[in-house]
Formats: structure tokens, sequence, C-alpha cells
């Protein structure tokens, strides 16, 4: 498998019991206890997923997702941990970065499924630069700009995006970007609806005119 993982947790115990069973199955664990080691680890090393703990001593978990986003360069998968499960929660966890969410208490098993499906959710990138009015779309460097700025995504919202262009002229509906983003491994019902939003809050709103248009009844599709 060779997954290469960052964990980010100060609780110990948690963390020795992701340790323990991750490495069991095959990954490739490296563990920081608070978010200042974790940023260190991540300038030193190259890995597929973090695990990143929303409640941290000494950087807030959302800040810190925000912090990787803005300063690497690879936009790598994260897993967010918490004990928050309400909607807002889960949207502010995505518009700081995150891909996905996990609830505590977890299953272990549950931890490894969702950090395989990330891991391989971001290989699925091919090459090719993809262009669609003032919008540029690099799939093998995982780049967006519109109007030549750069616009930071998480790698969720990038493949959400990159099947709109995909779709493009046409509309994708709502059951098919979710089977085409996530495959087998269905999120939440919040989630593709909290992504859309993160979506639209990079890619439409700092710009003149939105490009991701609701279809009612059909689902999404970009316009020019």
């Amino acid at each position: 498998m060779n997954i290469n993982l960052l964990i980010i947790e100060d609780n110990q115990s948690i963390a020795g019991q992701l340790i323990d069973y991750l490495t069991s199955k095959g990954f490739i664990v490296d563990y920081a206890h608070n978010g200042r080691l974790g940023l260190q680890l991540l300038q030193d090393n190259q890995f597929d997923v973090i695990i990143l703990d929303l409640m941290l001593p000494d950087i807030g978990g959302l800040d810190l997702c925000e912090k990787i986003r803005l300063e690497s360069n690879n936009n790598i998968p994260i897993l967010m941990l918490t004990a928050r499960d309400s909607l807002e929660d889960k949207i502010k966890g995505f518009e700081s970065g995150t891909d996905d969410y996990l609830t505590k208490p977890f299953e272990l098993e549950e931890v490894a499924m969702r950090c395989i499906a990330l891991s391989k959710r971001r290989d699925l990138n091919q090459s090719n630069s993809i262009t669609i009015g003032d919008l540029v779309i690099d799939s093998s460097k995982q780049v967006v700009t519109r109007e030549s700025k750069h616009i930071n995504l998480s790698v969720t919202d990038f493949n959400i995006l990159l099947e709109l262009v995909k779709a493009f002229p046409s509309a994708i509906s709502r059951n098919e970007l979710t089977k085409k983003v996530w495959a087998d491994d269905f999120p939440d019902s919040d989630a593709l609806r909290s992504h859309i939003y993160t979506l639209r809050k990079a890619v439409d709103k700092p710009f003149a005119y939105p490009m991701i248009k609701t279809i009612h009844g059909v689902g999404f599709r970009l316009i020019e």
C-alpha cells in the first residue's frame, strides 16, 4: 500500500491506537503531538494523507488546516477528526481546506478506509490543462487559476471542479458527481452541499460573475 501518513493529534491514547492499527495495516506513519511539530514534519517529509485533530494545544485545527493549504504546494488530502458534528462545524472544516470529516468516537477500520480513499482520489487526476473562459485547470499539477489568479482548493473541491469541467458544457447530476468523486465511499448527505459551497466561495465569489450554476432538478454545470 505504501501510504505515508502524518497524524497530528495531542491525545496520546487516541494517537497510540491510530498508530498501532494503521501501522499494522501497512501504513507508514509519522506522528506530531502539536501543530508546530506537524508543520515541521511537513516541511521535511512527503506525506500522502494527513489526519488532523481539530483541538490542538498550540494551533487550532482550522487555523492549522488553512496554514497547510497556504504553505503546501501539493494539496495533501486532510482527514479532520473532531467531536463536533453540526453542519456549521463541517462547513467551517471544509472552508479551512479539509477533504473529509470524521467525528469521535470512530472505528479504526473506517479511519483506514477513508485514508485509502483520500489517497486514491488524489491519484485519479490526469495530465492536461483545460481552459473554460477565464478558468484554467491543470489536472496533473492540481493547479487552478481564474483571471490568472491562483485559487487554493482542497483535494475534494478540486476533484468536484474537475468533474464539472469534464462534463462541460453539459450538467452533471448530484448522484453522478457524488459517485465520481467519492466512488463507493459515499459521504453523508451534507458533504456535497458543503463542498459546493466552499468551491463557489473560492471560484466564483472573488470574481465578476459566477461560473458554477445550479440546474434545479438536475445538478450543476459550468458556464463561461
